[in-house]
């Protein structure tokens, strides 16, 4: 296996490149830029991505262990079956791509900006998703178990197959047309007692409701 260790790519540009199988250690990719780069079954530890922007590239199959994804951004990136362990997550922007079967189990996420992204089957169980936007995902499958989304904002998302008794849900934004494929309606706090079904919240409020329920 390849090893990059200690490197200083500060502010590189990465268009195109292709890395297999590398093992990035304290490297520096602060406010590197790719765009069409392909990282396939690499290991990235303690690496700084503070900063940094990706567009089309592929993280496919990746570990990332300790690195810092500060006000990072990735664009219709490809990042499947990669896992994420003890990374900080401050300010991160995710535009679309696909992120199915990911590892974000326990991760603090709070803040965290996920828009039109495809999370099939991700695993987000215990994570931290306080304040968070999975706005517009396919969340469907997802393992949410644990998983605290208090006063996040998830109108538009997929939340098939979620059960909201499994998930910290106080105070956040819930498309209503969504809500119909839980297994259970969690309680509204727009009304004094839960909802008799689907339709009674809907009158309520045409576009999204407010779920109360502790995590």
């Amino acid at each position: 296996m390849e090893i990059v260790r200690g490197e200083d790519w500060y502010g590189r540009e990465l268009d195109g490149v292709e890395f297999d199988g590398v093992e990035f250690i304290d490297v520096d990719l602060t406010e590197v830029r790719s765009a069409g780069a392909t990282f396939t079954a690499c290991t990235f530890r303690k690496v700084r991505f503070n900063v940094s922007e990706h567009t089309d590239s592929a993280f496919v199959n990746c570990t990332f262990i300790g690195c810092n994804f500060f006000d990072a951004t990735f664009r219709r990136c490809k990042v499947t079956g990669s896992s994420f362990s003890g990374c900080e997550f401050a300010l991160l922007k995710v535009d679309g791509g696909n992120w199915s079967f990911v590892d974000l189990g326990r991760a603090e996420l709070r803040g965290a900006d996920f828009t039109g992204v495809r999370l099939r089957e991700a695993d987000l169980s215990r994570a931290r998703c306080t304040e968070a936007v999975f706005s517009g995902c396919d969340l469907s499958a997802a393992v949410l178990t644990g998983a605290d989304f208090s006063a996040a904002n998830l109108v538009g998302s997929d939340l098939t197959g979620v059960d909201p008794t499994d998930v910290g849900l106080r105070g956040a934004t819930i498309d209503d047309a969504k809500r119909s494929s839980w297994r259970r309606p969690p309680e509204w706090s727009s009304s004094p007692r839960p909802p008799d079904h689907p339709g009674d919240a809907t009158r309520r409020s045409p576009r999204a409701a407010t779920a109360s329920r502790d995590p």
